[in-house]
């Protein structure tokens, strides 16, 4: 599969975390749309199966990485001050110019080498429910008011998306066509009255190149790793559970909710089965189909794939 790097600028708040599984699964809804119900099932063919056209990751900073679910044993230069351990826990981005470096090394060079402005702001958004058969506010004439929370991008921000691309099954250009789509139109929750939009400014080639004495991947996006031989001593994550929803019209057929999948954060290390082949660029696998995870939409997929970085794991720690 072809390695890419899609950058794209945000250009309006956003109710939803660019997370690469709900990225996937909109742009799914995209190529339904522009190429028909027919196409969209060809390319999910065998997805369940280890055969994705395209793998999608999280949405990050310009020029930066997820810095490592490790512990910090791992990490030379942990400072012993438990104040001072505390704040580095809170460094998650590593520049990706830096991944030559030995892994033990990666949290000290992010720590001196923190991306200005690269986190999305949270503001709350002032609301009020409304009764639509009545038209007014709560109940009778009562007023009820809440908040929700929207994500706000600081000036000039833009962001990299990591893709897998089959270009045998999707082209290039029919992708690039079909995030222009989806931007113009809004990612995720509230994209209805505004919300989730972003332009894509720029694709270009990726190196992913593994380095001398590869042993591990480092996960681009949420992944379910579950029984694919990785070393479970020497492999680190977080992990979450994904209570998901359907979109688009799929959202009116009865039953919105999907049946919860755990996987892992963006972020994972994994050790590597042996004779792994890290030229794939992706690890994981396609959930779902043949109703298991939604009765009303029986065909419905998650994506439990991630693009992967090989990383060399030490053996002994730090």
């Amino acid at each position: 599969m072809t390695p890419l790097i899609l950058t794209i600028e945000p250009r309006t708040a956003f109710a939803s975390p660019l997370l690469g599984d709900t990225l996937f699964g909109q742009l799914c809804w995209t190529l339904r749309h522009m190429f028909g119900e027919k196409r969209i099932g060809e390319l999910l063919a065998d997805y369940a199966a280890g055969r994705p056209f395209l793998v999608v990751s999280d949405a990050f900073p310009q020029g930066y990485l997820p810095l490592p679910h490790l512990p910090g044993r791992l990490f030379r230069g942990t400072p012993r001050d438990p104040k001072m351990r505390k704040a580095f826990k809170k460094i998650i981005w590593m520049p990706a110019d830096a991944t030559s470096a030995p892994l033990i090394d990666w949290q000290r060079i992010a720590a001196g080498r923190r991306p200005a402005q690269a986190d999305f702001l949270p503001r709350p958004q002032p609301r009020n429910s409304l009764d639509r058969l009545t038209l007014c506010t709560g109940e009778g004439a009562g007023f009820s008011p809440y908040t929700v929370r929207q994500l706000w991008p600081p000036p000039a921000m833009r962001l990299d998306v990591h893709l897998r691309l089959d270009e045998a099954r999707l082209t290039r250009e029919e992708l690039l066509a079909a995030w222009a789509q989806t931007g113009a139109l809004g990612f995720g929750k509230d994209a209805h009255v505004g919300l989730g939009k972003f332009a894509a400014v720029a694709c270009r080639d990726a190196d992913i190149a593994p380095p001398p004495q590869a042993n591990a991947w480092l996960t681009l996006a949420p992944c379910a790793p579950q029984g694919l031989g990785f070393d479970p001593a020497r492999s680190y994550y977080k992990p979450f559970t994904r209570y998901g929803r359907h979109g688009d019209m799929a959202a009116r057929l009865g039953n919105a909710f999907k049946q919860p999948v755990l996987l892992s954060a963006s972020g994972g290390v994994f050790a590597a089965p042996v004779g792994a082949d890290f030229a794939r660029g992706f690890i994981g696998q396609g959930l779902g189909g043949e109703g298991k995870l939604s009765d009303v939409l029986r065909q419905t997929v998650h994506q439990g794939y991630a693009p992967v970085l090989p990383i060399h794991l030490p053996e002994d720690e730090a």
